[in-house]
């Protein structure tokens, strides 16, 4: 009976070893995902999506995301290349192409993605002028994304999109542009005004050289002038 009960027990420790080892050797990854194989600390390739083997102890698989992923670049202080002093923060759409490198080439491929965004953010905006960031930000993205792709290329990751989001002046300074704007404003103003009174001005000579030509013309208007005048009854008329 005890013999037969030590076998037991050994037959269920041999099934639950089997089932741990069938457990950690059988591996699913999604779609949207890909595993890279380590066996006995070498690289041995990518695998999925779906379902696969490794060896358990021999082989490790980490998991990588393919999907792209939204990286906010926080706030960074710089200097423009006309010395005003602005704070910009950013947004980086980045996505891995290549699972392996992004495993092997770089410890963390996220957080060497931001700090390379940080500081091309802070050298870009550094050699721009301050009318280029407020009026041509699009060149100024485009000119970020392509630094930052080519930066992270080599830890298979590829940069699609890089935006500015914020561009924050000094007190002193948004109170400048603000007079400048109104300024600007009242300029235009002035330019529409002065362009009517031209216009009005052409329109009144012309009507002085057509009466000078014709002085029929101004008799007829005279006329016509009496005769709208006499259909009011309280208007008296002297002539």
């Amino acid at each position: 009976m005890a013999l037969f009960s030590a076998g037991n027990l050994v037959l269920a420790i041999v099934l639950l070893f089997v089932l741990v080892f069938l457990a950690s050797a059988i591996k699913i990854v999604k779609e949207y995902e890909r595993a890279v194989i380590f066996r006995l600390g070498r690289v041995v390739g990518a695998r999925g999506p779906g379902l696969f083997f490794i060896i358990p102890i021999f082989e490790k698989a980490i998991i990588v995301d393919l999907r792209t992923q939204v990286l906010d670049v926080p706030v960074q202080e710089t200097i423009t290349r006309d010395n005003v002093p602005v704070r910009v923060n950013a947004v980086v759409y980045f996505r891995v192409i290549d699972p392996t490198k992004a495993v092997i080439k770089v410890k963390n491929f996220i957080m060497a993605t931001s700090q390379i965004s940080q500081t091309t953010l802070r050298s870009v905006i550094g050699q721009a002028h301050l009318d280029e960031l407020l009026s041509a930000r699009e060149k100024l993205n485009m000119e970020l994304q392509k630094i930052i792709d080519e930066a992270t290329d080599p830890w298979g990751i590829k940069v699609s999109t890089v935006e500015i989001k914020d561009v924050e002046l000094p007190a002193g300074m948004q109170k400048a542009m603000a007079r400048q704007a109104e300024a600007e404003r009242e300029r235009r103003a002035r330019i529409t005004l002065a362009e009517a009174e031209r216009q009005a001005a052409e329109k009144l000579r012309d009507a002085a050289e057509i009466i000078s030509s014709h002085p029929m013309a101004l008799q007829l208007r005279t006329l016509q002038t009496i005769g709208d005048v006499a259909g009011d009854k309280s208007n008296v008329i002297v002539l």
